[in-house]
C-alpha cells in the first residue's frame, strides 16, 4: 500500500484504511516501517491460544507423496519427513500421551506428530502402514522441511 504524499504513517486516515484492509482480507497483523517511523497494527491478543487444523488435502498429499519425500533406507524402513518448517510436537498437549511410540502399529491416516508453524498446528499423517521403529526428533525441537521425523517398518 502506498503512503500518501504527506509521508506520515501515523496519519489517522491512513491507519483507518489499514484497519479496513485488515478486516477485508482477514489479516491479524500489519507492520510498516518508513524511515525512522514504524506502525504495527494487530487484531486479537497474543495470549489467545490459536489452534487451526491444516487443510487435510495438503497434509495428506505431502505425507503420502512418492518415495522422494517418504525415503526408504537400505533396511526397507520408510522415513516420514517433515512437509514444512516449524516446531515438532509428539502429543497434542504436554499432558497427553504421544501420538506414536516405538513399537506402535500405524496406518496411513494415523497422526504421527503435530508441527507448529506461525501459531498454526498441523497434524501430520503417516501416509504408510507398519510398525514405528524410531522417533527421530525431540519433542519441542525446531525442524526443517524434509527433515526425517519417524522411521516405520512397513513389513512388520
Amino acid at each position: 500500500m502506498a503512503v500518501e504524499s504527506s509521508g506520515d504513517v501515523f496519519d489517522v486516515k491512513q491507519i483507518r484504511r489499514l484497519i479496513e484492509l485488515m478486516k477485508k482480507h482477514d489479516l491479524t497483523e500489519i507492520d510498516l516501517k518508513q524511515a525512522d517511523q514504524r506502525v504495527r497494527i494487530r487484531r486479537g491478543s497474543d495470549d489467545e491460544p490459536r489452534v487451526v487444523a491444516a487443510p487435510v488435502a495438503r497434509a495428506t498429499e505431502t505425507a503420502a507423496a512418492p518415495p522422494s519425500e517418504a525415503k526408504a533406507d537400505d533396511s526397507n524402513h520408510v522415513v516420514i519427513t517433515s512437509p514444512m518448517v516449524g516446531t515438532f510436537y509428539r502429543a497434542s498437549s504436554p499432558e497427553a500421551s504421544p501420538f506414536v511410540k516405538v513399537g506402535d502399529r500405524i496406518g496411513p491416516e494415523s497422526t504421527v506428530c503435530i508441527i507448529e508453524a506461525m501459531k498454526v498446528f498441523n497434524e501430520i499423517p503417516s501416509g504408510v502402514s507398519g510398525q514405528v521403529v524410531a522417533v527421530l526428533v525431540e519433542n519441542g525441537a525446531p525442524i526443517e522441511f524434509g527433515q526425517p521425523l519417524v522411521k516405520v517398518d512397513p513389513g512388520a
